[in-house]
């Protein structure tokens, strides 16, 4: 009897409604408790590593996630559906898409044609929903979403949270508005001012602030509580309540004899700073999360595919393992495979660190992301969706950013604990105070100071946003980092060893020295005109912009050996060794370099 395991399946979730790291560790906790789950939430990222045990312990995460008061995304896939012949077909469909592990409603239209599937981020690709279709006997067609859907939703999101961030501004400029009449009042108590406000003016102005501008930490306080546990809003919206509400009390019991005994302009202050606060820690999150963006930028959305008797523009998603493609010269290589004809130079700098363009010809493997730089290639995909290699390094930079290091897990022990401990040492710093003092306005105040100084907001974002922030910069420069404890390691190197000079350089050739006449390389640059090469633009930007070249004719490139063509009535070519003996040119004597 033969046992399959089941491999592991790994999700990426996006999260939203957290508003501190105690919110992401809350999540985290409540995740692992659950069968067959592991799970890491990053708050700088605002998303989940999840890795599940089998596809029905999917429904176990989401349900967990909605009761602690927090919501998942969502990507959205519209198929256009041929073969449906009755209104039974398109029951047929929906019921058996409704039933794919990770989809969250679908919905199929006879009438229209069409399939609109809600699913999960990351547990069903379209390829695989389109072979579902099609195993019921309908045809299906890609009409929205791509993987460029992973990078659509990342692109959308980014419009939300800039939407979002937007609406937060004002909110913080109508909260300074509000907040800055209330600072004559504390100028006075500190007798920099000769009067204070009436007391009724100080009501109308925190009032708003304390309750609009402030809904946020009451509705963070209130989620956390729900779920027994307590974060920085609790700290926010106790500190900013007492303070609110005391001088509320004081203001009805004495009248306008309260002027000058309130503390209206303490709560507004804090809640107009934190939300300030907030506001620029949104900001460093969003700044944080470009680089998997521009990895995914180096992924083309459309391929070109020979599909019955002719080529077709497909989305990337439709491109399935054994599909046979076209990549004209300039283009990106779509998906892994193997060059079934045709010759090129293909720029693979962005995936290996090799600076010059290699050579490949048929039966070479290519990988999907690389530039082509000069012929026209037909490969054969070999590898394609999350299995390509540019796939693996975007899930490697992935994994690094939402891994934790062991400084970061000490770090989230010390913030599960810190609020509940910041809270006893404001009710104690209350109590001693008042009983020192027999002043409860000032003992309040110290109570509100220590609530609202101790936010862990910065103890929990700090290194997460580090780790995100130097796996980021480090990918953009083509630097890999595979995890965040290799990360953490790194300021103990005390040397590196680097295979090839390339990776030391720019990557830019330039043209430093040439023996010949100024004609012969104006000749030379014109006939590089018809190359991408960089060795070609190296030459091209020697003879400088100001220069007219002639345009070359009956241009023959090389791959891997140079370019020959007619400049201006004369014969030019440009090569390595070999392409000058087969044309029976007597090599030049190199100069000696120092």
């Amino acid at each position: 009897m033969t046992t399959h395991l089941q491999s592991p399946i790994h999700l990426q979730l996006p999260l939203s409604g957290m508003s501190c790291a105690n919110c992401a560790s809350r999540i985290t906790a409540n995740l692992n408790k659950l069968d067959g789950v592991s799970a890491t939430v990053n708050f700088a990222l605002e998303q989940a590593a999840i890795e599940l045990a089998s596809p029905d312990r999917l429904s176990a995460v989401l349900d967990s996630i909605k009761s602690q008061g927090y919501d998942y995304g969502s990507e959205t896939f519209l198929f256009q559906i041929t073969g449906m012949s009755c209104a039974g077909c398109s029951a047929r469909l929906n019921k058996m898409l409704a039933a794919l592990p990770g989809v969250i409603s679908a919905e199929v239209n006879f009438s229209i044609e069409q399939a609109r599937i809600v699913l999960v981020p990351g547990m069903q690709t379209p390829a695989a929903l389109r072979e579902q279709i099609e195993a019921l006997g309908f045809g299906a067609q890609l009409a929205q979403g791509s993987a460029s859907g992973r990078r659509q939703q990342l692109l959308e999101r980014e419009a939300q949270e800039a939407a979002t961030a937007r609406q937060a501004q004002t909110r913080v400029i109508v909260s300074a508005l509000l907040t800055l009449p209330l600072l004559v009042g504390m100028l006075a108590m500190a007798g920099l001012f000769p009067w204070h406000l009436p007391a009724w003016l100080e009501l109308v102005l925190a009032t708003p602030v304390q309750f609009w501008i402030g809904a946020r930490f009451y509705r963070g306080a209130w989620l956390a509580l729900k779920n027994r546990a307590a974060n920085m809003d609790v700290l926010v919206a106790t500190g900013t309540s007492a303070a609110y509400f005391y001088s509320l009390y004081l203001l009805l019991t004495l009248g306008m004899a309260a002027s000058g005994k309130l503390y209206f302009e303490a709560s507004a202050i804090i809640i107009t700073l934190i939300s300030l606060g907030k506001l620029l820690e949104a900001r460093a999150r969003r700044s944080t999360q470009s680089a998997i963006r521009e990895l995914m930028a180096l992924r083309p959305e459309t391929a070109t595919v020979w599909r019955g008797e002719s080529w077709e523009s497909v989305a990337i998603d439709e491109v399935l393992r054994g599909d046979r493609l076209r990549v004209l010269v300039g283009e990106r290589v779509p998906v892994d495979g193997r060059i079934v004809s045709g010759a090129s130079e293909l720029d693979e700098s962005i995936l290996t660190g090799e600076s010059l363009p290699v050579p490949r010809s048929a039966g070479d493997k290519v990988m999907g992301g690389a530039i082509n730089r000069s012929g026209v290639l037909e490969i054969e995909a070999t590898t394609v969706g999350e299995d390509s290699s540019l796939s693996k390094i975007i899930a490697l930079v992935e994994s690094a950013q939402m891994g934790k290091a062991p400084l970061q897990q000490l770090v989230d022990k010390v913030s599960a604990v810190f609020v509940p401990v910041v809270m006893a040492i404001a009710l104690f710093t209350l109590l001693v105070w008042y009983a020192i003092s027999n002043d409860f306005g000032q003992a309040l105040l110290a109570a509100v100071a220590v609530l609202v100084i101790a936010c862990p907001c910065a103890l929990g974002l700090a290194t997460p946003a580090a780790i995100v922030t130097g796996t980021g910069v480090a990918a953009r420069h083509g630097i890999l980092i595979k995890d965040v404890d290799t990360l953490q390691k790194a300021h103990a190197i005390k040397a590196l060893i680097f295979d090839k000079t390339g990776t030391l350089t720019q990557g830019k050739p330039v043209l430093a020295s040439w023996s010949g006449t100024a004609e012969q390389l104006r000749l030379a640059a014109a006939l590089q005109q018809a190359s991408e090469h960089p060795l070609a633009l190296a030459m091209r930007e020697a003879v400088g912009k100001e220069v007219v070249l002639p345009q070359p004719e009956a241009v023959e490139v090389r791959v891997g050996a140079g370019i020959g063509g007619q400049v201006a009535g004369h014969a030019v070519a440009i090569g390595n060794g070999s392409l000058l003996a087969q044309l029976g040119i007597e090599q030049p004597q190199q100069d000696e370099q120092p």
